[in-house]
């Protein structure tokens, strides 16, 4: 990835599939969630919907619903690499030896990796997983997670925000993303016990829901180095979310830092 790419809007959470499952993941997915997609899930697809938003590089994330599902994630994500996608494979944190598979996505050359408490059936401040988070913060990756309820789930609380304050109280130091202005459809304790922490939170499939009002009202009372843009496609339109940000008349300085300045210095490389 170049840096002239970095200097433009960065989506930081995106999905995408390889061409040969993509048709069958987003039924599926559209099913589960009771919800249309955007897009057919094709790399080439997310690729011409940037073009049209203008938007230069995309975070395609991953998920690993089953342990086994590891080993070809990661090697998918190794392919679709480039200057304007930059892919998080995904690890099952309850499964054999995440620590050994985060080393191996390191070793690939790749900045992080995606979760999903729902999916993944696990909890954010599972004691039990702690290990694992310290090494993803001791290795430096980046953790793009879902956070709040799913709509595809019961709402058990697997990744609230008082689950993010436990496990950022315990890895202080992980850079942690939190997806859907820090907790899907949980705002109120986005507020209570978020707004105003070093956390990250990106944007996406939040705004419609919010309002502009109340999501602006979010976004300037959070640090302006910890807010991300995002959109989730293909569950979301890339260039209508990218609309509803700009419309929120953040001001030049917090809107550039919400649309690439964060997220441009989260992805380079650590060295």
């Amino acid at each position: 990835m170049n840096d002239t790419a970095l200097d433009q809007v960065i989506d930081i959470h995106a999905h995408a599939f390889p061409d040969g499952l993509a048709d069958r993941a987003v039924s599926h997915l559209e099913k589960e969630g009771h919800i249309k997609a955007f897009l057919d899930g094709k790399i080439s697809s997310l690729l011409g919907s940037m073009d049209s938003a203008g938007i230069a590089c995309a975070v395609v994330c991953s998920i690993a619903t089953k342990p086994d599902h590891f080993a070809p994630i990661l090697d998918w994500s190794r392919q679709i690499a480039s200057d304007r996608i930059v892919a998080l494979p995904s690890i099952y944190p309850k499964g054999p030896d995440p620590v050994g598979k985060a080393r191996l996505v390191a070793q690939a050359g790749l900045l992080g990796v995606k979760l999903h408490p729902y999916y993944q059936d696990f909890e954010l401040d599972d004691p039990a997983l702690f290990h694992f988070f310290r090494v993803l913060e001791q290795m430096g990756m980046l953790v793009v997670c879902h956070t709040g309820f799913d709509m595809a789930f019961p709402r058990d609380r697997k990744a609230d925000p008082v689950r993010i304050v436990r496990l950022l109280d315990k890895c202080p130091g992980l850079r942690l993303v939190t997806t859907h202005t820090g907790a899907w459809e949980d705002w109120d304790e986005v507020e209570r016990h978020l707004l105003g922490k070093p956390i990250y939170m990106e944007i996406s499939m939040s705004l419609e829901q919010l309002g502009a009002q109340r999501a602006r009202e979010l976004l300037l009372a959070h640090p302006a180095d910890r807010i991300l843009f995002g959109t989730d496609s293909p569950w979301a339109s890339q260039a209508e979310t990218l609309r509803l940000a700009r419309a929120l008349n953040l001001g030049p300085e917090r809107e550039r830092r919400l649309l690439w300045e964060n997220a441009r210095d989260l992805l380079r490389p650590r060295r």
